[in-house]
């Protein structure tokens, strides 16, 4: 996968949830293993984390059919708690989220570096997707 792109891409949404049980929700691997799929037809049956700066995290994402999964990993460069993580993908990519409290909601603002294999209405799409799944289920817990 090439990483030379430099276009960067932002999806985000607003949970009705305060930034600590947010900040939970992504961050703790069970929570991790409910959310974390773009659609339907997949899951997310693995996941590590290990959240602090130079520590890694994995989340595997497959098919509940079986026919395709892949790990999605990398290591933390930047964690400011309950409102910021910087990370480095696996593929040397970058990706910023930012966590805002108002109250009892959360702003939560990703912005990733793109890859070149998969459009970028693609990547944000799928993204988004993922973003919404968390969004979701973090609310489904309050």
């Amino acid at each position: 996968m090439s990483t030379a792109t430099k276009n960067f891409i932002t999806v985000e949404t607003v949970v009705n949830a305060p930034v600590a049980k947010v900040w939970e929700s992504w961050n703790e691997p069970e929570h991790i293993k409910q959310w974390c799929a773009a659609s339907p037809d997949w899951h997310a049956p693995a996941a590590e984390n290990d959240l602090r700066e130079g520590g890694s995290f994995s989340t595997t994402m497959a098919a509940k059919d079986g026919s395709f999964s892949f790990d999605f990993g990398g290591v933390y460069d930047v964690v400011k708690h309950h409102s910021l993580i910087e990370y480095t993908m696996g593929d040397g990519r970058k990706t910023e989220i930012v966590f805002t409290p108002d109250g009892d909601t959360t702003r939560v603002v990703e912005t990733f570096q793109a890859e070149t294999e998969n459009s970028l209405d693609m990547q944000r799409q799928g993204w988004q997707a993922i973003l919404d799944n968390f969004k979701k289920y973090t609310e489904s817990l309050a």
